[in-house]
């Protein structure tokens, strides 16, 4: 019974890692939400194996009393033996992203938006949204660390 106990206490791992390498990678968490393409996920320990598409938008670790909120852009989550692994094209914690530089991306991607609205160019308009949502998402992220 103390084994259970333990393990129960333990939580779980989450990485999280990009093309340029790791971003984030803690032991000891008691759930983990991840927002998928069919809807947002709570992991915590003994959770199910998953593997699912992520959306662009905030991940959210708790451990505790503490929270901590990582701006993912998109990307692939797999969990199983208690590791929540996600692989994305980009990932950032709250506390390294330069809201300044995501206001200045919101505002190019705003633009780019109804350059290719008034163009009717499809192509072009599916990437200033993407774009215009990951500067969002940043902002997002960084606002709720910093407490806007």
């Amino acid at each position: 019974m103390a084994d259970e106990t333990t393990t129960a206490t333990k939580g779980i791992t989450v990485q999280i890692v990009t093309p340029a390498g790791e971003v984030y990678n803690e032991s000891g968490i008691d759930i983990a939400v991840v927002n998928t393409q069919g809807g947002q996920v709570g992991i915590m320990a003994k959770h199910v194996p998953i593997l699912a598409a992520l959306t662009i938008d905030e991940l959210i670790v708790k451990r505790g009393d503490d929270k901590e909120s990582l701006a993912v852009n998109g990307g692939i989550a797999e969990f199983s033996n208690d590791t929540l692994t996600v692989v994305a094209d980009s990932a950032e914690t709250s506390d390294v992203i330069d809201v300044s530089r995501a206001e200045s991306a919101k505002e190019r991607a705003e633009a780019r938006l109804a350059h290719a609205q008034d163009d009717h160019n499809d192509a072009e308009l599916r990437r200033a949204r993407i774009a215009l949502m990951r500067a969002v998402n940043r902002i997002h992220v960084a606002s709720l660390k910093s407490g806007r």
